[in-house]
């Protein structure tokens, strides 16, 4: 199943609308973790190479604390090598079901189209809707999120 783009970017929002739209102390935090963050460069130049072959989507909530160190990455990704980032944010848990993790709403629907278990949770999609691959969390196998992309990219 290929997911439908055109879709996602009716409701989901830009990374960079997602952190303005933060309420503080959450925006706060987010700032500046985009403000101290240093991008890794070979990482970005080769992503700048894909980004119009690439899309990403990201689960996220503000109150996340691997949210906040991993989105406003994403937003320095997207100033520096124009790829499109794109958020569904306000997701809550629901403590009071036994079978499902998310309350919709206000969480987007899309937590069960996408299987979401774990946030933030990191999709790759090429421009034709097929999943590359996933970050949940963090980067697992290289010490940032840009290099862990470009890996996705490069078995892709």
């Amino acid at each position: 199943m290929n997911a439908d783009l055109c879709e996602i970017r009716k409701r989901a929002v830009l990374v960079s609308e997602y952190i303005d739209g933060l309420d503080e102390p959450f925006k706060e935090k987010y700032l500046w973790q985009k403000q101290t963050y240093q991008l890794q460069t070979d990482a970005i130049d080769e992503l700048k190479r894909h980004a119009r072959n690439y899309f990403i989507v990201a689960f996220s909530a503000s109150w996340c604390k691997d949210c906040a160190q991993q989105i406003p990455v994403f937003a320095l990704i997207a100033e520096n090598t124009g790829l499109e980032v794109r958020v569904f944010g306000g997701l809550r848990g629901d403590p009071l079901s036994h079978t499902s993790k998310w309350r919709i709403p206000p969480s987007p629907p899309e937590v069960l189209t996408f299987a979401v278990e774990k946030i933030p949770l990191i999709i790759i999609f090429d421009i034709n809707g097929v999943e590359a691959g996933r970050i949940i969390e963090s980067p697992k196998q290289f010490p940032t999120l840009e290099q862990e992309i470009c890996e996705i990219i490069r078995g892709h």
